[in-house]
């Protein structure tokens, strides 16, 4: 069978990019079928935002642990730059401020952070003392801001992510744009079955169950159970439980009972190649799943793998894309 389109993405991104908005505090469900180093959690974590004010400290308290992680940040300077292309001190006073609007339940109380002796309580959805370690795990252990914060603002979404998920990044965006185009222009591509293989957080099942809609239909697979029960808590954040469904396992496994019928094919697979794991920025190389980036030792494995199995999961003029590290 010949794919009537396959393309390759842009590259991976390894710099930190964010968009900062809200989102309704919803629940998470239970997915019928069901790494770093830090412990992960088969039950997804609340996002900082979406947890509940059940802190308070004095606005005097909160402004000397601002200014002390204010200090911490700026004594980075261009080191982790000029290391591996990590933050500076700039965009960690960026990540600084985010983290208290996630943090501050009042952001009217922010124009009081400069009166010194303030007593007035403030309500916060982390204790002091939490605040004070997720800031030394971010400039310590270099611990991704998005794995602080617990979401990463993608696209229009607030996904969230936790140890053992890869974070999305914005290049992944384009696959859900591209595939928003070709769905425009074909309407059976649009009333389809569609698979996004390793899902991760279920960033492109949500984003291309949100161009489908009522139409179409998404399967999103993925081998890691942390990732399957963050991409359901996801998915029904944004109420489309019913249009996507997940199934644990490895690429076409899951989808036997689909072979010969998918519209469309996505996938952000592992693409770098092993040996350059280890030169990755710290937040990348420490504490994102190798699963999710380890290509194999030329960063083709699972490309290959993938190629070779679309032809005879697609429907005739079916679609195909994936995102590829071009060097």
């Amino acid at each position: 069978m010949k794919l009537s389109f396959t393309r390759s993405c842009c590259p991976f991104n390894f710099s930190t990019s964010f968009k900062r908005s809200l989102c309704a505090n919803l629940h998470w469900p239970v997915f019928s079928s069901l790494v770093s180093s830090r412990p992960t959690s088969l039950k997804p974590q609340t996002p900082l935002f979406l947890r509940p004010a059940m802190h308070s400290a004095p606005v005097s308290d909160l402004r000397k642990w601002r200014d002390w992680a204010k200090n911490l940040a700026s004594s980075v300077g261009t080191t982790f730059l000029d290391l591996d292309n990590g933050p500076d001190s700039s965009l960690l006073c960026r990540e600084l401020k985010w983290l208290m609007e996630d943090a501050i339940e009042d952001h009217s109380l922010f124009f009081q952070m400069g009166i010194e002796h303030d007593h007035t309580n403030v309500r916060l959805r982390a204790g002091i003392e939490e605040l004070y370690n997720m800031w030394k795990q971010r400039i310590e252990e270099r611990r991704p801001f998005q794995y602080i914060v617990g979401c990463e603002h993608w696209r229009d979404l607030v996904l969230s992510v936790q140890e053992g998920v890869l974070i999305p990044r914005p290049e992944t965006e384009l696959i859900v744009d591209l595939v928003a185009d070709v769905v425009s222009e074909n309407e059976g591509l649009k009333e389809g079955l569609w698979a996004d293989l390793g899902t991760g957080s279920g960033a492109l099942a949500i984003g291309i169950g949100r161009i489908l809609g009522s139409h179409g239909a998404v399967i999103a697979t993925d081998l890691s159970p942390i990732s399957l029960s963050v991409a359901a808590f996801n998915l029904q954040r944004y109420g489309l439980q019913d249009t996507v469904e997940l199934r644990q396992g490895s690429w076409f496994k899951p989808l036997k009972d689909v072979e010969g019928k998918l519209a469309g094919i996505v996938s952000n697979p592992p693409y770098i190649p092993m040996e350059n794991i280890s030169g990755l920025q710290a937040e990348v190389g420490r504490h994102e799943p190798r699963l999710a980036l380890d290509g194999g030792p030329s960063g083709m494995d699972d490309l290959f793998h993938l190629c070779n199995g679309a032809a005879s999961m697609l429907k005739p003029s079916g679609f195909f894309i994936f995102e590829v590290w071009i060097l």
